[in-house]
């Protein structure tokens, strides 16, 4: 499933020094729905031409659309971040169609918490796969383009799970912990020219956080206070418009009523 729209980008060294997202070229994971669709969404509205991965093709569809129909650039491709050649396709394509990449964001996540007890290790297996894997594909598949370009930016979903344990939550904790370590670690190694950004989520309105609930009542509790994934994206977004020269290492974005 692919679109094309085409846009007239400026000079990739001009982009890479302006504090803006115009113009920037922006690949975005787990783009299908919930906070990676609003994600997408948000920044091509603000002038970024953004290519999509996600696992469901026609969702994914339908976000490309909504971006088209609101006079945006989108191209959308069939990734699973869990497959290394899906994420380095999802960055060629970014080269190909547009000339360059600035920004990767690794939203794509899985959320399939459990007590230990129930030993769905089959869970556990997934979490591991989409949530570090899938990170750690995404700099195995960008690291070159933005060491060859002189310029980029990597930007990965943690979750206020890596600051505060809870029951339950002890696999998924212990995957976006690690993201937030490897990052760190990435940013230390990345040197003056590159930027690395860990957006950490508290409770947000997605359907992967309804599902997780209990029952109905959980749902709704969960519906009642969960912050809308549009503030999720303008924390992307922050992150991205800020100056060459300056990295946003880490934000946390959780609803107030969040303990």
């Amino acid at each position: 499933m692919t679109q094309q729209h085409p846009t007239d980008l400026a000079d990739p060294s001009d982009v890479a020094d302006q504090g803006t997202i115009a113009g920037k070229v922006i690949a975005i994971t787990g783009a299908n729905s919930g906070i990676g669709a609003a994600i997408a969404e948000h920044l091509a509205q603000r002038g970024a031409s953004v290519v999509l991965g996600a696992r469901r093709a026609d969702r994914l569809a339908e976000v490309v659309e909504r971006i088209d129909a609101a006079g945006g650039v989108a191209f959308g491709l069939e990734v699973d971040v869990r497959q290394r050649a899906d994420v380095a396709r999802l960055v060629a394509t970014a080269q190909e169609r547009y000339g360059r990449l600035d920004v990767l964001v690794s939203n794509a996540g899985s959320m399939a918490i459990s007590g230990f007890d129930e030993l769905r290790q089959d869970d556990w297996d997934d979490m591991v796969a989409t949530n570090l894997t899938g990170v750690l594909n995404g700099i195995g598949a960008a690291l070159p383009v933005f060491r060859a370009q002189g310029s980029g930016h990597f930007v990965h979903m943690a979750s206020t799970s890596a600051h505060r344990i809870v029951p339950t939550q002890g696999v998924y904790a212990a995957t976006k912990t690690a993201v937030r370590v490897l990052s760190e670690a990435l940013r230390q190694e990345a040197g003056p020219d590159l930027r690395v950004t860990v957006v950490s989520p508290g409770m947000t309105n997605t359907e992967w956080v309804r599902s997780a609930a209990a029952d109905d009542d959980a749902a709704s509790y969960v519906r009642s206070i969960a912050q809308p994934p549009s503030a999720i994206a303008r924390a992307v977004a922050y992150a991205i418009e800020q100056p060459a020269g300056v990295d946003v290492g880490e934000i946390i974005v959780r609803p107030t009523a969040q303990s």
